[in-house]
């Protein structure tokens, strides 16, 4: 990479905006923690990668999650791993028209479910992106404090699973109730208004939105692997159409629009310009 960086560190442009609290907690984190989770997975044989996503939200998944999962998915699959999506049927179509295999996980899926697949595949990551974890009450909840568990998949099981294993885990997350948010529990229970999720990981991501948080990791493997990997903002902004019209909402005004947490598409569009930038700039 050339030594030539931006004054902003991609960890900083994916914290900009931030509203609920993450800018607090990159105190307590690596100052290059997307960089580093980027270099524990190119360091892995190439091999199954699991990836998780689905927040429900009034009834549908949110617009949060999806594109960044895709996002990392379809760089892997450049990179060489086998990326398998598995989620519940919240997001239903979501992935498959583009090309990613998913497994569907039943709500009321047992451990031995998840020992099951982690013993049929034999994935050397798992990479969680906005997906809710239970939290201290064993309870899934979203930011309102809203139990959502009857609509929610205990995914977060085969994080804890895999962690056993030895299995590498990323989780990705904007608000405390993520998967991997438990790395910092104590922290958010002072500091935010909220419960945390519980469940650990080894590498996490925090971001404004969790979609920004992923793309941060895709940055990263770009420029790590000087390998063109990172979308344009019009490939990201025709997925987040797509999946749109296929019943996603906004997780903040839960409408079915084409937006993320509330965020207009301009501000959308500087996040993901500024990451494009830093990727086409550095190394080509």
């Amino acid at each position: 990479m050339s030594t030539n960086q931006p004054s902003d560190t991609i960890e900083d442009i994916v914290l900009r905006y931030s509203e609920r609290g993450m800018s607090q907690l990159k105190e307590y984190l690596e100052a290059a923690y997307c960089k580093k989770a980027a270099e524990r997975l190119l360091a892995l044989e190439r091999g199954i990668v699991f990836l998780t996503t689905g927040f429900y939200v009034a009834g549908h998944a949110e617009t949060d999650g999806p594109p960044g999962t895709l996002s990392i998915a379809l760089a892997l699959k450049k990179l060489g791993f086998t990326p398998i999506i598995i989620t519940d049927r919240i997001c239903d179509g979501l992935f498959e028209p583009e090309g990613l295999f998913v497994l569907y996980v039943g709500i009321q899926a047992d451990t031995a479910w998840y020992e099951s697949i982690l013993d049929h595949f034999h994935p050397v990551c798992l990479i969680s992106v906005e997906r809710c974890g239970r939290n201290q009450n064993q309870e899934y909840a979203n930011m309102r404090g809203v139990s959502i568990s009857e609509q929610t998949a205990h995914i977060d099981t085969m994080f804890e699973l895999a962690s056993d294993a030895h299995i590498l885990t990323i989780g990705i997350g904007d608000g405390g109730n993520e998967i991997g948010m438990g790395n910092l529990k104590g922290v958010i229970s002072e500091k935010l208004s909220l419960t945390p999720c519980e469940i650990r990981v080894d590498e996490l991501i925090i971001a404004t939105t969790s979609n920004w948080g992923a793309y941060a990791l895709v940055a990263y493997l770009d420029l790590l692997q000087e390998q063109p990997l990172f979308p344009s903002y019009e490939a990201l902004s025709g997925y987040l159409c797509r999946i749109v019209a296929l019943g996603c909402v906004d997780g903040v005004t839960k409408q079915p629009i084409p937006s993320v947490d509330g965020f207009s598409p301009e501000i959308e569009r500087e996040i993901v310009d500024l990451l494009w930038q830093i990727t086409n700039h550095t190394y080509r």
